[in-house]
């Protein structure tokens, strides 16, 4: 194997590396979003627990965060409550920094 090898091998472990990395953080990012949400929702509990593993399932429909959006802010508009888009956004900027540095941390 070649130094060249060696280093393209290197390059492909770190890229699936940060894949997982990065599915591992959305996912997290996505329970904790889920479990705000549910606060502002008026839910508690297991109905809090339930509501955030459909926000994480919510992710699988499509690529991109718009899956996500779309749920919560058409959740938020069903229950009556105001929370403005760039709230949510934040909110799910936010969290995802947080669960990458989880993640990272182990």
């Amino acid at each position: 194997m070649t130094t060249f090898d060696k280093r393209e091998e290197g390059f492909e472990k770190r890229f699936a590396l940060d894949e997982e990395t990065h599915f591992k953080a959305l996912a997290r990012r996505n329970k904790k979003l889920g479990l705000w949400a549910a606060q502002m929702l008026g839910l508690s509990g297991e109905a809090a627990e339930a509501y955030a593993k459909e926000v994480v399932i919510a992710d699988i429909q499509e690529a991109g965060d718009e899956d996500v959006f779309r749920k919560l802010r058409g959740d938020f508009d069903a229950k009556g409550v105001v929370v403005s888009d760039h709230q949510i956004r934040r909110n799910m900027e936010e969290f995802l920094a947080a669960a990458t540095l989880e993640v990272k941390a182990g």
